[in-house]
């Protein structure tokens, strides 16, 4: 199933288990298990048997180059042992052992160990350090020290994780989501996260992958993946856990708090048409629809339930939860044949309750389900429960299944049987929906988020990242030198002087109302450091006595304020150049309302971000006011952009705020900037 140098190691003729304790039998007993055919060894020092099999004392003493390899001996030996099967011509190996490169705190030597284990594999694929393996439920196969809950598929999804014990935990679900291949990535010393995706999508009986991920590596490597997928037309979900910290989390700029831990990773799935969720069960229930179905082209469904309570509840949930799922009106047409199916005495609407006067009637059933399916939707659900069998019959809702796999015959788009308690979609049933081509979803949280993560899967991933160098010697820019710099590459500014406190006022060409403000400082309004509304040199005079600096910036005052933006961009060495757009002005923090891209962006994403931002109905004209000119904001982006891409190599921090936006300009009346020296190993 796997491209390049891991298909011995996915696909083997044979394998060989090296060591032979609790985990090592294990290995082989779920070898066995699983229904492995080819022949299985053991190498063992001393042992006269191990589970029925007589162990080589060595590697050298194997008969074959053998085509896969679990290696379940201490850290120190297992750089040894993948050292001989390299020399051997092996397949690859699962390396078990811990104490790696993620104990470098806790041990000695690590890191270090790691990288012996590295050279030690050479080109022979190795997967971890400290994991449990793969396991191939498509050629029943696996090196899998533990229990599992899968069984042989012909079809199905990949699931790709960091962590073993979450991955054991996937398998054990009963919600129906068949799994193809399950694969561990522990340190990823050699193999990555990445890599054992693009190994899982090349094989065409895996329609979907699914990547659990505790940190993103390398960028480019993810960027690789995207590209992969899309070749592949396959779409990819991802869970994103833990916090991945910018590499510049200052405290100079309001920009590093807004974007928060987690934008730069969330920005970056996004521009590479990775579809994300917040938890395990939306991640399978995410599965089970790309599983049945190619990405949505949108977030617009149709809903039949027969109870006026789900149609509530699921209308309400798609609102709460935030998502992009809307319920779109229902059209002339679709009016008239339900009213045909259903009589006068039900309400029409989407969500729609359709009662159950035509309950047990397949046809009419069918013919409701047809005719919600046909109009302007990407994606249909009809929210059935199931009884409990220990209690209950199922056979009356039997019409359920039949109609929805009518109506989907009819109307080629992708239908959902959704309940809205996970418990109440049995498993049996699940495969039972699945083998009808159908969708079986359980829970109404999950499902809805499911749908909305489906949706922001897309095949035109990013083409390109742009990654910053690693500084030192950090320095801020004081504000005038700033401006001046990004006015050469577009940048709106106002008109200014730099002025220290003996210089001559009456020389400079001033036109009032005026702003004077210190030099120096990152937060000046916070310290008293900017005077607005000055009216005349003597009130200028005054202010900067006052302010008691030795140098001030005066400017000309912006009046004709419709909105306030924030503009920034803060460097991230693992995920790009994060941009983020937000409320501005003193409201920055109190509203915080955001929204983040991964430079580089086009005109078109920084416009449909502004869109995006809570104050948005501003910028069109809110109650009469004039509307905002929004391509001189796109230009102010884009400006800050060329300036990042000329200076890659030295820019840490960017930030406007205000962006004073007008029907005519977007001004940058205050500019942060933070460069440093590139790094040199």
């Amino acid at each position: 199933m796997a491209i390049g140098p891991l298909k011995r190691l996915f696909q083997p003729r044979h394998a060989v288990v090296i060591g032979g304790g609790v985990w090592g039998r294990s290995v082989i007993q779920q070898c066995r298990k699983i229904g492995f055919n080819g022949e299985i060894f053991v190498v063992h020092p001393s042992a006269d048997e191990i589970e029925g099999i007589k162990p080589a004392r060595s590697i050298a003493d194997l008969p074959v180059s053998v085509d896969a390899a679990f290696v379940g001996v201490n850290r120190k030996a297992t750089i040894t042992v993948v050292k001989q099967l390299h020399e051997l011509g092996a397949g690859g190996a699962v390396c078990f052992a811990s104490g790696f490169r993620e104990a470098e705190e806790e041990s000695d030597g690590g890191a270090d160990l790691q990288d012996m284990l590295v050279e030690a594999a050479g080109d022979m694929p190795i997967i971890g350090p400290n994991c449990y393996g793969f396991i191939n439920y498509l050629d029943s196969f696996c090196l899998w020290p533990d229990q599992h809950g899968g069984k042989q598929v012909e079809t199905g999804v990949a699931i790709v994780t960091q962590s073993s014990n979450i991955m054991i935990n996937m398998t054990m679900q009963r919600r129906g989501l068949p799994i193809a291949f399950a694969s561990t990535a522990g340190n990823q010393a050699q193999t990555s996260l990445a890599s054992l995706g693009r190994a899982a999508l090349d094989d065409p009986r895996v329609t979907a992958l699914g990547l659990h991920i505790e940190g993103i590596g390398e960028g480019e490597d993810f960027l690789a993946l995207a590209h992969y997928a899309a070749e592949k037309n396959k779409p990819i979900i991802a869970l994103k856990v833990g916090r991945s910290e910018l590499a510049q989390q200052a405290t100079l700029s309001h920009t590093a708090s807004l974007a928060g831990d987690d934008a730069a990773a969330d920005a970056l799935l996004s521009k590479l048409g990775i579809g994300r969720v917040n938890s395990l069960s939306q991640f399978i229930e995410a599965l089970k629809i790309l599983h049945q179905s190619a990405p949505l082209k949108g977030c617009k469904l149709v809903s039949a339930s027969c109870s006026g309570g789900e149609a509530s509840l699921i209308a309400d949930l798609a609102e709460i939860q935030q998502t992009n799922v809307t319920f779109p009106a229902l059209t002339d047409s679709q009016h008239l044949r339900l009213r045909a199916v259903l009589g006068e005495m039900v309400a029409l609407a989407n969500p729609l309750d359709y009662h159950t006067y035509i309950w047990g009637d397949t046809k009419g059933m069918a013919d409701a389900y047809t005719a919600l399916l046909e109009g302007p939707c990407d994606a249909g659900v009809i929210i059935v429960d199931f009884p409990r069998l220990d209690r209950c019959e199922d056979e009356a809702w039997q019409c359920v299944i039949d109609a929805a796999k009518l109506a989907f015959k009819r109307v080629d788009k992708p239908l959902a049987l959704l309940s809205t308690l996970p418990e109440n979609m049995p498993e049996h049933l699940a495969e039972k929906i699945f083998d009808a081509g159908l969708i079986p979803l359980a829970g109404l949280e999950e499902g809805l988020a499911a749908f909305s993560a489906a949706a922001a899967c897309h095949f035109s991933p990013a083409s390109a990242l742009i990654y910053p160098s690693h500084l030192n010697n950090m320095q801020l820019v004081n504000e005038a030198d700033a401006k001046n710099t990004l006015k050469k590459f577009g940048l709106d500014v106002p008109q200014h002087h730099v002025l220290s406190k003996q210089g001559d006022i009456e020389a400079l060409e001033l036109t009032y109302p005026l702003v004077v403000k210190t030099l120096g400082l990152a937060h000046k309004s916070e310290t008293g450091g900017v005077r607005i509304g000055i009216e005349n040199n003597e009130a200028l005079t005054q202010a900067m006595a006052e302010m008691g600096q030795s140098h001030y910036l005066i400017e000309e005052m912006v009046t004709d304020s419709v909105a306030e933006l924030l503009l920034g961009i803060v460097a991230d060495p693992v995920h790009g150049f994060l941009l983020t757009i937000a409320a501005g002005g003193i409201y920055t923090e109190l509203l915080n309302d955001t929204t983040h891209l991964l430079l580089p962006v086009s005109r078109a994403e920084v416009l449909d971000a502004l869109s995006m931002l809570k104050i948005s109905p501003i910028f069109d004209g809110y109650r009469g006011k004039a509307a905002i000119n929004k391509d001189a904001v796109v230009d102010a982006v884009m400006a800050l952009q060329d300036y990042v891409l000329a200076h890659k190599n030295s820019c840490s921090e960017i930030e406007i705020n205000p962006l004073i936006v007008t029907e005519t300009r977007a001004v940058a009346v205050d500019a942060l900037m933070r460069i440093g020296e590139k790094c040199h190993d």
